[in-house]
């Protein structure tokens, strides 16, 4: 046999290794009230355990929550079994501390992280898939697309983590990263099977628990 028939370990690192999920929950929900929006109720739980759900369907290995407001309220109320539970004492200063103490707590055997946002309950199992794919197909940043905009989740590369932590200040989360390395994102078209739409407010909330 040839070398250049010989599989290569580094080429097939993506199908082996795991990719994490990183569920991002710390916010205090200031616009709803101050209602933590992880324990926000959406389709008759708390809107972290359906995060939990949906990436874990979608076929993550793993799942890391990072926790910041009512945390220790979240902790005894929510149904997160098999979940590692990050806290963030610094959430109130931004998602972007969030994604640092997520990233950090991350099984060092991950490939990637997919990053998802508690308050978009309109993600599906099958937006994830296609990101998980997409990664097995090679891409180390992908993102879901909705008309052709990028949206959530992202899934980032365990070689850009580093990079993502560093530029992950005040609210701006993966935004300094995905930047950096706009021309290389595998932008994942979900249209056809996720809504996109954050759960901000009371109207929000209205709207997505009328269906």
């Amino acid at each position: 046999m040839q070398s250049s028939d010989r599989p290569d370990p580094a080429a097939n690192a993506a199908d082996t290794a795991p990719v994490a999920a990183l569920v991002l929950a710390a916010g205090g929900g200031r616009r709803l009230g101050g209602r933590p929006k992880a324990l926000v109720r959406y389709d008759g739980r708390p809107l972290v355990e359906h995060a939990v759900a949906v990436v874990r369907a979608g076929g993550c290995a793993t799942v890391t929550v990072v926790l910041g407001a009512a945390r220790e309220q979240v902790r005894s109320t929510a149904h997160l079994p098999g979940c590692r539970l990050v806290a963030n004492p610094d959430w109130a200063g931004g998602m972007g501390s969030s994604l640092r103490a997520g990233l950090a707590a991350l099984p060092p055997e991950a490939s990637a992280a997919l990053v998802m946002l508690v308050d978009t309950p309109g993600v599906t199992p099958a937006a994830v898939a296609r990101l998980l794919a997409a990664h097995r197909a090679g891409a180390e940043l992908a993102a879901a697309a909705y008309g052709g905009r990028r949206g959530h989740p992202v899934l980032i590369g365990a070689r850009h983590f580093a990079e993502a932590a560093a530029g992950a200040t005040g609210d701006s989360g993966a935004r300094a990263l995905l930047a950096a390395h706009a021309a290389e994102i595998a932008l994942v078209e979900c249209a056809d099977v996720a809504v996109p739409d954050d759960l901000d407010t009371p109207a929000d909330l209205a709207r997505w628990s009328a269906g």
